[in-house]
């Protein structure tokens, strides 16, 4: 069923496999753009990336160094890097297929979300998605495939958080001890006067470039996703 006027394939919607209305793809490439913002922080692997970066900045005892765009535009491009095969698959499975009319919209959305869910499951503890299934008061599923996304997008993104922090705890120690020697030795000197972080801060920017923190830091983060 069509409205020959416009060229408007209504069947699309129903996987015939014909033509799918510009329209629809133009109002379909918008819906992806307006959620395309909450898909990255809820969905791909930017929450830990983010979140470690900027515990690094505080380890340091800097609030504007580097600057919240620079933080930014590293955890995208790493998130980039990290999410690349999936990206990929999304394409081959779902972009691709649409474009050239070969699917239905529906299709293509499952064909989409399927590598993210993948993604998702395989960095979600099985406790985080217990508790969302607790909370939500529904039965356990039988297999991993009948977890439904709504449940799975939560544990994932506490499963982040976790270890995010872990991996952020680990990075903030070294720091921590270094203010802590400096402190302690300001004050057998007597000079409980001078803030430590005077001292300690060009101490810690001097051995993180000599161990080449920022190396060490990203292999960790991308080193972290499985």
């Amino acid at each position: 069923m069509s409205a020959g006027a416009f060229g408007i394939t209504i069947d699309a919607l129903h996987g015939n496999g014909t033509a799918v209305a510009p329209a629809l793809q133009i109002v379909l490439l918008l819906t992806v753009l307006a959620l395309l913002p909450a898909i990255v922080v809820a969905m791909t692997s930017f929450t830990r990336t983010i979140i470690v970066l900027s515990m690094l900045r505080h380890a340091f005892g800097m609030q504007d160094t580097p600057p919240n765009m620079v933080l930014t535009s590293l955890a995208l491009f790493l998130t980039l890097f990290t999410m690349a095969p999936v990206l990929s698959e999304i394409n081959t499975r779902s972009i691709q297929p649409l474009m050239a009319n070969s699917v239905s919209i529906d299709q293509a959305v499952r064909g989409g979300i399927e590598p993210l869910r993948r993604f998702m499951i395989r960095q979600t503890r099985e406790k985080d998605l217990a508790l969302m299934f607790e909370v939500a008061h529904v039965p356990v599923p039988g297999s991993i495939d009948e977890v439904q996304t709504v449940h799975l997008v939560p544990a994932f993104l506490l499963s982040e958080l976790k270890t995010a922090f872990q991996v952020g705890f680990v990075i903030f120690l070294p720091f921590l001890l270094l203010d802590l020697v400096v402190a302690g030795i300001l004050m057998s000197m007597g000079m409980m006067m001078v803030p430590p972080t005077i001292i300690s801060l060009p101490l810690k920017i001097l051995m993180f470039v000599l161990i080449d923190g920022w190396s060490l830091v990203v292999r960790a983060l991308l080193g972290s996703f499985h």
